[in-house]
């Protein structure tokens, strides 16, 4: 259905194309956007973008993906809260990028089957349902390799891109909060291992200093030594309720110069804003 409407141009997805293609950034990462193994759709959306993004690639989440459990113990099987992670369809609102540089496809890593119960300090308790089979990543986790030139042997930055659950919907046992803390957790371990100059563009549905969720952790991964935070502070998901919040991050790791930075506005009904970052890397040319 996605496709059809790209083809159709539908009014909404237009709207989002003008922005990005008003936005001109040479890497786009998009979220919620449903997965099409062919690529064809996501190929559609860049074409109507018109920006130049010859490179694309379609990140599968866990969304979607059925598991035999009444995950939220209503008595039901098989609806979309008892997948994976909340999805009517198996690549649900999952990953993309848009690049005019190169991806490095042999590189991608995904930690989306890592389960929930094996994460060292899991959060995770004998009472939650699905304990053996559970996926700790919801809307996913990728790291992304770009390289910063077409030329063979070219220096990359990595992408770190995801898609948290939100850590609301259920109740006093606090499931969905205690995955979200153990989802931004396993961002904390990739990075630890990670070498070189990186960007983490993800949407982490936790608020350092609002709504629901472990605030103070995402306080704590916000002054980690290796990310710099170009926008503190900055609303990036307008609710009316819970209320204005800030959930999505582009963070460079501490090689980068940071050049510009912006939220942009909402347009129509959009809840969600745009954030862009203009970065430099000493001793690198970037577009």
């Amino acid at each position: 259905m996605l496709l059809r409407d790209l083809l159709k141009q539908d009014a909404a997805l237009v709207a989002a194309a003008d922005a990005l293609s008003d936005a001109d950034a040479d890497i786009i990462v998009l979220t919620r956007f449903d997965y099409d193994g062919s690529g064809t759709t996501l190929r559609a959306f860049a074409d109507l973008v018109d920006g130049g993004h010859i490179h694309v690639q379609a990140l599968r989440s866990n969304a979607g993906i059925p598991t035999p459990y009444d995950v939220d113990g209503d008595g039901r099987l098989g609806e979309a809260e008892d997948a994976q992670a909340f999805g009517r369809f198996p690549g649900q609102e999952a990953l993309a990028v848009l690049s005019r540089l190169p991806l490095d496809t042999g590189g991608l890593q995904s930690f989306n089957d890592v389960l929930w119960r094996d994460f060292p300090g899991t959060l995770m308790t004998d009472a939650d349902a699905g304990r053996d089979d559970q996926r700790l990543s919801s809307g996913g986790h990728w790291v992304v390799p770009v390289f910063l030139s077409s030329d063979a042997g070219s220096a990359s930055v990595s992408l770190l891109v995801g898609h948290a659950g939100p850590p609301v919907f259920d109740g006093p046992e606090d499931r969905n909060g205690r995955r979200n803390r153990d989802e931004l957790r396993l961002w904390e371990a990739i990075i630890a291992d990670l070498d070189g100059p990186f960007v983490f563009m993800a949407n982490t549905n936790l608020d350092p200093d609002r709504g629901d969720g472990y605030r103070d952790a995402m306080a704590a991964f916000l002054a980690l030594d290796r990310l710099t935070d170009p926008l503190p502070g900055q609303i990036t998901a307008h609710w009316q309720k819970p209320g204005p919040m800030r959930v999505s991050y582009v963070l460079p790791s501490s090689e980068f110069g940071i050049r510009a930075s912006r939220v942009w506005p909402v347009r129509g009904d959009e809840q969600h804003s745009l954030i862009t970052v203009d970065l430099t890397l000493p001793d690198t040319t970037l577009p």
